[in-house]
């Protein structure tokens, strides 16, 4: 009865693992097999490379939303992973019992906000601020870097915190042994000891933050023009096509589902990145 059971459950995890593996494999069938072809017939150099896009006349170029998919990214992550790691270290090596009760439930909060409830507040306290401090309509790159900062914060502070606490309590013994403060042996011991997890922490809240769609459609200016400051207006390349889906089609379509494609290639090529990372790290 017993090895019944346990193949049963083989069996049945299989088939899940297999769903899962299956629903990739359409997905990527279905993007590439309509996006190619659109970067064939518009051109590989005139697509990536291109700065204007104007479907009305048959001109797609996504270089200014490639860039400012790269740019808004760069600066959530400036803003967002030195806070999220420096949190997480203090809720594992340093928060009190009772702060810990107040403060996690209170991150586990701001993981389950709605996109659109992140858009709200980026445009009524953000965006003003902006407008108070550079003039101008407050929307832009810089307004939505901020946002996507505190919208990645929650994912970088759970794993980080879980990956420091998973740590052998052997590894800060050991140095209070040899004689390191508190603070010494979390920062020189504890924390290099998690850099695999903070690594993961840190890839999760990048395709959080490029992935991302409605909150920066809200703030950010969706201009697809090249920008000239961190106060510039842009659109992104999920912002692209999600403003312009809905009415899309031909050509038009499949460039928008091409779109989809190089997100598609940006994100393999961050993971594939970092993993070079962790390997040499782990070295």
């Amino acid at each position: 009865m017993t090895r019944a059971r346990e193949k049963g459950m083989q069996i049945l995890f299989m088939v899940a693992a297999s769903i899962s593996i299956l629903a990739v494999a359409v997905i990527c069938v279905f993007i590439f097999g309509n996006g190619v072809p659109a970067i064939k017939e518009i051109g590989f150099a005139d697509f990536i490379l291109g700065r204007v896009w104007s479907p009305n006349q048959n001109i797609y170029g996504i270089f200014p939303m490639i860039v400012g998919s790269i740019y808004v990214t760069a600066g959530a992550i400036l803003i967002g992973v030195p806070i999220g790691l420096l949190t997480a270290i203090f809720l594992a090596g340093f928060c009190p019992a009772k702060l810990y009760k107040l403060l996690k439930p209170e991150i586990e909060l701001l993981a389950g906000i709605p996109s659109i409830v992140y858009g709200f507040f980026g445009l009524m306290v953000i965006v003003p601020i902006m407008q108070d401090v550079f003039g101008g309509s407050g929307k832009g790159m810089l307004t939505a870097s901020i946002l996507l900062g505190i919208m990645i914060l929650p994912t970088i502070i759970t794993v980080c915190e879980t990956n420091i606490r998973s740590v052998p309590e052997s590894y800060y013994e050991g140095a209070l042994a040899l004689g390191d403060t508190h603070e010494r042996s979390v920062m020189r011991v504890v924390v290099p000891a998690a850099r695999s997890g903070i690594l993961a922490g840190v890839i999760l809240g990048i395709g959080r933050a490029i992935g991302e769609t409605m909150a920066v459609i809200m703030i950010a200016g969706n201009q697809p023009v090249m920008p000239e400051s961190i106060t510039d207006g842009v659109r992104t390349m999920t912002a692209n096509i999600v403003l312009e889906m809905g009415y899309a089609t031909d050509l038009h379509r499949d460039a928008l589902i091409a779109t989809g494609v190089v997100l598609f290639v940006f994100i393999l090529i961050i993971n594939m990145c970092f993993s070079q990372v962790k390997k040499k790290g782990d070295c």
